[in-house]
């Protein structure tokens, strides 16, 4: 009943490995199955108690079979347990990948030369270095064939490749990181939490000019087709952006509000046309008519 690894080792082992395969086969999203799924920590409880009691039984067993042995037997039971494993097929390969000769073997390969007593061994080369030195050589070739004879692509090539995928990726990442927008990527925000987000940036910052309603007072009308300095949500995220016209103009938020802030309060702003304001302030500016509508 003896075993080379003792219980302290096959008991966790064998508990961390269930509890991986649970993990790996119960679907909990992002969570962990053992979080997300109270009754799991049930579950390995009663798995961890399970593997200590068999580790107890076997104990007994091994024990009462122990008792039943001749005197002889138990001797030979307890050496043959005590006994130091021994990695004879790592000796072995060790042997083969460095044929080494034994020192006591020496004298078999020792040469003639003899320099104020030192003597030289004839000693051939170690098989793995042999091994590794041929593998050098087949890759040197194919390396030769592939970027010096079929000139599959060359580092500059594979920089500019590498390049152009990383420009698609940040292009992407800024498209989808909000805080990142600009007025070259910026979109049109039509979710309600953004819609939501844009009227309290509004009501918070832009009543005092602009009325409640975007009616218009210090500032310019919001709500009818005209606008000073363009439409659309390019323009007015610029606008709000870098501020208005110089010396009368709106100032620049950008250093008060973030690039999403932006989008989320020009987004609204753009919401507010075609409503009724209760004191609608003049038209000022230009008609400003979409360019990509239809």
């Amino acid at each position: 009943m003896s075993t080379k690894t003792p219980w302290w080792i096959r008991v966790p082992v064998l508990f961390f490995l269930i509890f991986g395969l649970m993990e790996f086969f119960i679907d909990s999203g992002d969570k962990p199955a053992i979080i997300e799924y109270p009754i799991t920590q049930f579950f390995l409880l009663l798995v961890l108690m399970i593997l200590i009691a068999i580790e107890l039984i076997l104990a007994s067993i091994e024990n009462i079979m122990f008792q039943t042995l001749t005197e002889e037997g138990k001797e030979r039971y307890l050496e043959a347990k005590t006994k130091k494993y021994e990695w004879t097929w790592l000796q072995n390969l060790m042997k083969k990948l460095t044929r080494t000769k034994a020192i006591e073997k020496e004298e078999e390969i020792i040469l003639d030369h003899n320099y104020d007593g030192i003597r030289e061994l004839d000693n051939v080369l170690p098989p793995w270095w042999v091994y590794l030195f041929y593998v050098t050589i087949v890759f040197g070739v194919i390396y030769l064939i592939r970027f010096h004879v079929i000139n599959e692509y060359d580092q500059a090539s594979e920089y500019e490749q590498e390049v152009a995928a990383a420009k698609i990726e940040i292009e992407e990442y800024k498209r989808t990181a909000k805080d990142l927008v600009d007025v070259n990527t910026v979109e049109l925000l039509t979710e309600a939490s953004d819609l939501s987000a844009g009227e309290t940036i509004f009501q918070t910052n832009c009543v005092a000019c602009h009325m409640a309603d975007g009616g218009g007072g210090i500032g310019p009308n919001l709500t009818d087709d005209h606008w000073i300095l363009g439409g659309g949500i390019k323009n007015v995220f610029n606008t709000i952006s870098e501020g208005g016209r110089a010396g009368k103009g709106m100032i620049a938020w950008k250093q008060s509000l973030k690039p999403a802030e932006i989008a989320q309060v020009a987004s609204y702003v753009i919401t507010l046309g075609g409503t009724t304001p209760a004191n609608p302030k003049e038209a000022e500016g230009d008609l400003w008519e979409d360019p990509d509508a239809q």
